[in-house]
């Protein structure tokens, strides 16, 4: 008899820290400018999404309101599910200013996307906030002045678990999120879905997929090839679960897309880009970048203000090299894209 396998439930996915303290200064700002502290408060995530969060803590003193939203991480074995994400929201002198709180890190190195000295709270997560603001505001009838201050109870312990101290942070957390959507991180099924996405574009007859890093480099190589969704492989780290899977089910030509700290792992032979699993030999990247300060880099962002766009093409083309490798003999045509931050091409090697 043919076995019948049981349906695995679906994972749940869950909310970065931005997203819930994003919620909680959305929830603390009306309170602060005349209404009553809600049950729950819902907000727009960058890609449409309206979750709704319920408030776990609440305080307020004179000339300022505080809200604590609990972290679900969904099934993600993320290190912060279950910390209470807090924000406490009072006038500024101008404009939105953030503060780190107790359990929030602090910025002391280069080359991450946050100025030395500023608090850990990373781009989106502050637009989101900001966005917030100019919501309330225009509400409320209120001037957008407000001082954010994040805090973390215990974060500064649950940091010690996260890469943060060797990348220069100190104190605590960071407040992270591109979507607002943390989606749950089951090796096995993230490398199921990839080979699920290369035979649907094979039956398909697709001639060109693209496996990426993340978002941004998704969009930049959809755009600049004009590709279709599902010729769009969500590789994220798994580079490895994509390539073997393409050696033994080809599909004539292949672009690999993502950040140059990403790259640059690839370049050097890592199949799983994860920060947990891989890491980047600096002085192997001095010497192909041929800028010996390189060697004490912070980060391949710093080693990339250092050396410029020599390196970003070094790291193009030894990713280009290691991914023929692995693809061995299978006639897949591969080419590599490098980019930015926010999105740009800045190297490219391959067909």
């Amino acid at each position: 008899m043919p076995r019948i396998e049981t349906p695995k439930p679906e994972l749940r996915r869950g909310w970065t820290t931005g997203a819930c303290a994003t919620a909680a200064v959305k929830a603390a700002l009306i309170r602060l400018w005349g209404g009553a502290f809600p049950e729950d408060v819902g907000i727009q995530l960058p890609k449409g999404e309206t979750p709704v969060f319920a408030l776990s803590h609440t305080a307020e003193g004179p000339g300022w309101a505080e809200v604590g939203i609990l972290k679900d991480a969904g099934d993600d074995p993320d290190v912060t599910h279950g910390a209470l994400i807090v924000a406490r929201v009072a006038p500024s002198a101008g404009g939105v200013v953030f503060r780190a709180g107790p359990g929030v890190g602090t910025v002391t190195k280069p080359g991450l996307p946050i100025a030395v000295g500023e608090p850990a709270i990373n781009p989106v997560p502050r637009s989101m906030m900001d966005e917030v603001v100019a919501e309330m505001a225009v509400r409320y009838d209120m001037d957008p002045d407000v001082e954010i201050t994040i805090s973390v109870p215990g974060g500064a312990e649950i940091a010690e678990r996260t890469w943060n101290p060797r990348l220069g942070i100190v104190g605590g957390l960071s407040i992270l999120g591109t979507t607002g959507v943390v989606r749950p991180f089951s090796c096995a099924a993230w490398i199921a879905s990839i080979h699920r996405g290369i035979d649907v574009a094979r039956a398909g007859g697709l001639t060109h997929v693209a496996g990426c890093t993340g978002a941004t480099s998704e969009a930049t190589v959809q755009a600049l090839y004009g590709l279709p969704d599902h010729a769009m492989l969500d590789m994220g780290d798994f580079y490895g679960g994509l390539v073997k899977y393409l050696r033994r089910h080809p599909v004539p030509r292949l672009t690999i897309g993502g950040g140059i700290g990403k790259l640059a792992k690839l370049a050097q032979g890592a199949v799983d880009l994860h920060s947990g699993r891989s890491q980047v030999d600096f002085a192997a990247l001095a010497a192909l970048a041929g800028v010996p300060a390189v060697a004490q880099a912070n980060t391949v962002l710093d080693a990339y203000s250092m050396a410029g766009p020599p390196l970003a093409q070094a790291v193009a083309e030894g990713a280009l090299a290691q991914a023929r490798t692995l693809i061995g003999a299978a006639p897949v045509a591969v080419d590599v894209i490098v980019i930015d931050r926010a999105g740009a091409i800045i190297a490219r090697a391959g067909s």
